[in-house]
């Protein structure tokens, strides 16, 4: 995981998972199951850039995301040199909405401080980040400017503070505000000529409309991360939470928006939620030193012959009452089932994000 390990001993540790499988479970923070941080956000922060944005947490973790466009000639039958890029160059005209291309479409970088941008954790975030946005099949069609020019993206993360936890929510909600932000130049010309365009900003087009009838489609998704102690489910997990995790996912979330006719003039806007994709994170917990039961700890002599010939009766194994031990195994499919259906809850903890996501201005 991109998060520093957790160091706590095994006796904090049975604390948390304890206070965690609690019906409610007790956060350390106080917090509920599906509340997460709160957060600030701000957008149109970095100039020269087609949209960018700005969040931070309560706990002092702070993203800034900036977002720049250029345009790019799509690989066609006119342009190909050679016998092969002429055969590439007719399959990708008679396929344009292929997936592959569109992640060249797309380019994502994310910088964490203390880490290499190579580093395997920082590449697995924005692979997660990346395919969550080309999942919907929506995005080539807004990046399509004609069939022989096209808009790539250029999405710039940089984590500010260094990770107190595992920083993929703040990243996530970050980059859906700064493509909401985001705005291209109103196109001029018609057809596949060459692309000209409005020199009036004033004029430009955001990327993804809210108001009226291009404010239908899909919306950039939002990835919460989401564990699971003792069979309760708990988002936005801490730096304390994750290191008792028994299931960490990784559960990437768009919003599809639809005109519903109500009569015959009025006209509402309703919202539905898609599940895009679900991956697993390993979380640090599987790290974490065990606990010594009382059987087995030298220094504990002076314990009754009863309680000592009980806690013989369990193998090495089994879990003890009151004494850590690294999860092991998989999830089940009941565990993930329960995750899905808490995530895509008309009017749950995704609604609410989106709510208070919808109430940002942007700039």
């Amino acid at each position: 995981m991109a998060t520093h390990q957790a160091l706590f001993s095994p006796a904090e540790l049975a604390y948390l998972h304890s206070s965690l499988s609690l019906t409610p479970p007790i956060r350390s923070d106080g917090r509920t199951p599906t509340q997460f941080r709160p957060l600030t956000a701000e957008t149109g922060i970095l100039p020269g850039t087609n949209g960018s944005a700005r969040v931070c947490f309560s706990d002092g973790t702070e993203a800034i995301v900036g977002v720049k466009a250029e345009i790019e000639k799509t690989p066609g039958i006119r342009d190909a040199e050679d016998a092969e890029g002429k055969l590439n160059a007719m399959a990708s005209a008679e396929r344009p909405d292929e997936k592959n291309a569109r992640g060249d479409w797309l380019e994502m970088t994310i910088e964490i401080p203390g880490q290499r941008d190579d580093e395997a954790s920082t590449v697995f975030l924005s692979e997660m980040l990346r395919e969550a946005l080309l999942a919907d099949g929506e995005f080539a069609k807004k990046l399509c400017i004609n069939r022989r020019f096209h808009w790539r993206l250029y999405l710039d993360v940089l984590l500010i503070s260094p990770p107190l936890s595992y920083p993929l929510p703040l990243l996530s909600l970050t980059s859906h505000l700064a493509l909401l932000a985001t705005r291209l130049p109103r196109l001029k010309s018609e057809g596949d000529e060459d692309p000209m365009f409005d020199d009036d900003w004033e004029s430009s087009q955001y990327l993804y409309p809210r108001e009226g009838a291009a404010g239908t489609g899909t919306r950039p998704p939002i990835t919460l991360l989401v564990i699971t102690v003792a069979g309760n489910i708990i988002f936005d997990p801490s730096k304390e939470e994750l290191a008792v995790a028994e299931t960490a996912l990784a559960v990437s979330v768009s919003e599809v928006r639809e005109q519903k006719e109500s009569g015959e003039m009025d006209v509402d806007s309703t919202r539905e939620l898609r599940l895009l994709s679900m991956r697993t994170i390993d979380p640090p917990s599987r790290l974490t030193p065990p606990g010594v039961p009382n059987s087995e700890n030298i220094a504990t002599n002076g314990a009754s012959g009863g309680t000592i010939a009980k806690q013989h009766a369990s193998d090495g194994r089994q879990r003890v009452e009151g004494v850590w031990k690294a999860p092991i195994g998989g999830t089940k499919y009941a565990v993930l089932e329960s995750i899905i259906d808490a995530v895509l809850e008309k009017g749950g903890v995704v609604d609410d994000i989106l709510d208070g996501l919808d109430g940002v201005d942007l700039a």
